[in-house]
């Protein structure tokens, strides 16, 4: 199974550790596109601080960021489960996970970023701002930059069992599963079963809860079949919408999660 994951806007301190070995990191297939951001957004926020702000779309208050990702390469790195913060990750709770748990997670999440492609949780990177949305001046749009070396090297990390996509729209345009791989894969939606609405709170915690609960029972879905039948299992209201007949097999399957509140 292979969960992706958005990264999450705020993040925690880089910390203490040794710096960033871009070389080290996973996906190396992305290594090239990375560098390439990665140079660019240093010189950026290096160079001009106003611009970068305005690249970044950064307000007044958070001037602070840009001078954050002029150290990308000198401040400590920290295993990127322990910099990315937010609702979803803290309904996650990686860090409370018992040890079976947390080596699947290890294995199975995989969280998308405008700055490194996507990384693995145990990946080792220094806190950072630079959303998907980010249009670089010499790169430009980077979702757009992402797509091509993205297509190369995703479809072998899928493997050959579930992809559970839970990445925010900006995030998923970087990649779209295609052909087989698509028709293993299943995108999530959490509505608010009262009003059937998108509920920003709902939908990221109760996605970081699902992906906790997978984790902790060491389920691992084959297929879309599979992972619905888990997660009424494990107590999910779970509306599936299946790809029509004629694309089986090669179009992702949607999922709607409905919950009442979020504990």
């Amino acid at each position: 199974m292979l969960v992706l994951l958005p990264p999450s806007e705020g993040k925690a301190s880089s910390g203490r550790g040794a710096p960033l070995k871009p070389e080290g990191l996973s996906l190396p297939g992305l290594g090239a596109a990375r560098e390439a951001v990665l140079d660019e957004l240093v010189e950026l926020c290096a160079a001009d601080e106003d611009k970068a702000r305005e690249v970044l779309g950064l307000s007044e208050g958070l001037r602070g960021e840009v001078a954050k990702n002029t150290e990308l390469r000198t401040a400590g790195a920290r295993p990127a489960g322990e910099i990315y913060t937010g609702v979803l990750y803290d309904a996650l709770g990686l860090a409370s996970l018992d040890a079976a748990a947390k080596r699947r997670a290890g294995r199975s999440l995989l969280v998308f970023s405008g700055l490194w492609g996507a990384v693995r949780v145990t990946d080792r990177i220094p806190s950072y701002r630079c959303s998907m949305g980010v249009k670089l001046p010499g790169l430009g749009a980077l979702g757009a930059h992402w797509r091509t070396p993205m297509a190369a090297v995703l479809p072998e990390a899928a493997g050959d069992g579930l992809v559970l996509d839970l990445r925010s729209a900006a995030y998923a345009g970087a990649w779209k599963p295609k052909g087989e791989v698509a028709g293993r894969t299943a995108s999530v939606r959490v509505l608010h079963a009262p009003t059937r609405k998108v509920v920003s709170h709902f939908n990221k915690a109760t996605k970081g809860r699902i992906v906790r609960s997978l984790l902790t029972a060491g389920i691992a879905p084959k297929g879309p079949v599979e992972l619905v039948e888990a997660l009424r299992d494990l107590g999910y209201v779970v509306e599936e919408q299946a790809p029509a007949r004629a694309k089986a097999g090669t179009t992702a399957w949607r999922l709607d999660v409905l919950v009442d509140e979020v504990h």
